[in-house]
């Protein structure tokens, strides 16, 4: 496996394993998936500035990302950033998660435009949250029922980490 900047050639895959989560998953709230041109706004808005995207490459295919995403649209809030990672189901539970997120987090720490990154995870998803907990975030909040998907209200954990 090979962690590296994503391409414009990766866009179309990254789409397949956001949408597969939108589709059977709750680590996303969106409900529909989502167009090329739609997740090509999202793409364009990475690697530049604090908002790095990486993929985990297997055999020349991207196997799963991670980015750091703008946290909020007010400019005092530009050194923080939200971290993504999101793996292709075939691919789950070989460590391909862990490796894009400390890369990407290696990032940060490197960026002094960078002072905290955090995490919105569904607090159903015992694998993120492990993870968060392994990577040395602090759960720093719940928002209770915050979204409706798949019939029933889901909460939401905030994690922090300082970089």
């Amino acid at each position: 496996m090979l962690i590296r900047t994503a391409e414009q050639r990766d866009l179309p895959r990254l789409l397949e394993i956001y949408n597969a989560e939108v589709v059977n998953g709750v680590a996303t709230f969106d409900l529909e998936p989502l167009t090329l041109a739609e997740r090509q706004k999202w793409f364009d808005a990475h690697n530049r500035d604090n908002h790095p995207l990486l993929v985990a490459d297997v055999d020349g295919t991207a196997v799963g990302y991670a980015s750091l995403s703008q946290f909020h649209e007010k400019a005092a809030y530009g050194t923080t950033v939200e971290l993504s990672v999101y793996v292709d189901p075939a691919f789950c539970g070989q460590g391909i998660g862990k490796a894009l997120a400390l890369a990407v987090i290696d990032f940060a720490k490197a960026d002094p435009r960078t002072h905290r990154v955090m995490s919105l995870v569904t607090s159903s998803n015992t694998a993120s949250r492990r993870l968060h907990e392994k990577l040395g975030f602090r759960h720093v909040g719940t928002i209770t029922e915050a979204g409706m998907k798949f019939g029933r209200y889901h909460d939401v954990d905030y994690w922090e980490l300082a970089v």
